[in-house]
């Protein structure tokens, strides 16, 4: 355990993705986790037979094959499975009225007409001609191509012919999804429903938010036939999936093991200590999957060169979450219950403010098996928009801690009633996470949702850094915040550290 070829910081998504296709490729790689349950932001954790799901839980993309989703691509690669539940429709609570919506091509007019006439239809129709092409274009090149030295020029090399057909859209895809609609959407309720995916997809609304990104989404979503999926298990069947794959081929993880340091040794990273004085080696290469600020804390002073230390350091921040997990009595509540819902209380104040959005999943009507029976297991979340600054400097055991804890979850029950107006009788389990929560057990840096990049203002910095031997993986290194970007961003960095022979063998095998 002393010795190994590369080491992975971190169990997320993004670091298992990174460690499972190391060890296909034959590398011998040990993951260190500081907590007890691997996963991360998407591990799952259980109170009294209910099995809850610490981040968010909307999935596209799994239950087929090729996907241009990263994170199957990633389970195709190693050789794994992960069966879903589909569907198709969530519910959304607006400040124009309550309704159901689906995925695909037509619904969504039928909603638009409804609330807002013929012309909202005619600009919703003109939206989907406009981003087809430009959706094409962004799976045009798959993350699984992708490396970070002169390999790329033979891995891209493969999709040189679709990118060079799409390259004018291409372009476009790299500034901000504002730009495609400027001129295109007028209507004013279309522009605020388009801030709020964005704001989903990435933390910022539509003029902060990478076309590319939101040119994925409709690829993926408004495909004939589309259905969104749930993994049996949720998030926790990913995270196993991606152990399976790296134990499988001989990668280890090791639980509780808390990195203090990086070790560097001549102007390169060979290596970790843990806080328990533990040394492990690494002759390859270590990749953390830490956020940009936690990594910086890892290195040595001196290590890395100033400017990039106070570049990294400036690295805007997203803000936090409330969550809000709870275990039911589900006896008497309706039948066609669904699995998610969208709650926005005021568009005046912009889909970013805080407390405005609430999202509530109920992933127990779709898979039974995370809730005992006739119960039900519900999360509730501000997306992204708890600011973090109210929380700094309180003590967790603090009465002014539980009274803030109590009083920010005040808009989540709220939003919660209005799906389920008994909810507060009906609890068996009532838990709040705060952005200390988020501090405290996922290890991120104010318990931050991740960079707030603005689209056109900043560039992610990718796996590679001016250490020799360290790269990156994690929603710090590449666009989007959730599964497929991370899992992109892991897929990147195994591919940068092996030959890039290796790396071309995958794609053939992947197809």
């Amino acid at each position: 355990m002393n010795n190994t070829e590369v080491i992975v910081i971190g169990s997320g998504i993004g670091g298992l993705s990174c460690a499972a296709l190391l060890a296909h490729y034959g590398i011998d790689v040990t993951v260190v986790e500081s907590h007890s349950i691997a996963g991360g932001a998407a591990h799952v954790f259980e109170r009294n037979g209910y099995k809850f799901e610490s981040g968010p839980s909307l999935y596209s993309g799994l239950s087929y094959t090729p996907s241009p989703n990263p994170l199957r691509q990633v389970l195709d690669a190693i050789g794994e499975d992960l069966p879903c539940v589909n569907y198709d429709t969530w519910g959304c609570y607006l400040p124009e009225g309550n309704f159901d919506t689906q995925v695909g091509a037509d619904q969504f007019c039928q909603v638009l007409q409804k609330l807002r006439g013929d012309k909202a239809v005619s600009e919703w129709r003109k939206l989907q001609e406009i981003m087809t092409p430009l959706g094409k274009s962004a799976i045009a090149l798959p993350p699984a191509a992708l490396r970070y030295d002169l390999g790329a020029v033979l891995t891209v090399g493969k999709f040189a012919p679709a990118l060079l057909q799409q390259a004018a859209n291409v372009i476009k895809l790299t500034g901000s999804f504002s730009n495609i609609i400027d001129g295109v959407i007028t209507d004013p309720f279309i522009r605020n429903w388009l801030d709020l995916l964005c704001f989903l997809l990435s933390g910022l609304p539509a003029n902060g938010t990478i076309a590319a990104e939101v040119a994925f989404m409709f690829a993926d979503w408004y495909r004939p036939g589309v259905q969104l999926d749930y993994p049996i298990g949720g998030s926790g069947a990913i995270v196993n999936a991606l152990v399976r794959g790296l134990t499988k081929n001989g990668g280890k993880l090791i639980l509780n093991a808390h990195v203090e340091q990086v070790l560097v040794e001549n102007n390169r990273a060979v290596g970790v200590r843990l806080r328990n004085s533990q040394e492990i080696k690494a002759s390859k290469a270590v990749v953390s999957n830490a956020s940009v600020w936690d990594t910086l804390k890892l290195i040595p002073p001196g290590a890395l060169p100033k400017w990039y230390v106070e570049k990294q350091q400036k690295t805007p921040e997203c803000d936090s979450f409330m969550h809000l997990h709870l275990g039911i009595d589900a006896t008497g509540l309706p039948e066609n219950l669904g699995i998610h819902y969208i709650v926005v209380n005021d568009w005046e104040k912009g889909v970013n403010a805080p407390q405005n959005v609430v999202l509530i999943s109920i992933p127990s009507v779709l898979d039974s098996s995370l809730a005992p029976p006739v119960k039900h297991v519900i999360h509730v979340y501000t997306p992204g928009n708890e600011p973090y600054q109210i929380w700094q400097g309180l003590e967790r055991n603090s009465e002014e801690y539980k009274l803030l804890k109590q009083e920010r979850a005040e808009v989540m029950w709220q939003a919660l009633e209005r799906i389920i107006p008994d909810i507060r009788s009906r609890c068996e389990v009532s838990l709040v996470g705060t952005p200390l929560t988020h501090g405290r057990f996922l290890r991120r840096h104010h318990g931050s949702y991740g960079p707030g990049i603005v689209a056109g203002k900043g560039l992610f910095p990718g796996a590679t850094t001016p250490l020799s031997g360290l790269l990156c993986c994690g929603d710090s290194t590449f666009p989007g915040i959730g599964l497929p970007a991370v899992a992109a961003s892991g897929m990147m960095a195994a591919n940068t550290i092996v030959p890039v022979q290796q790396h071309l063998q995958l794609l053939n095998d992947i197809g």
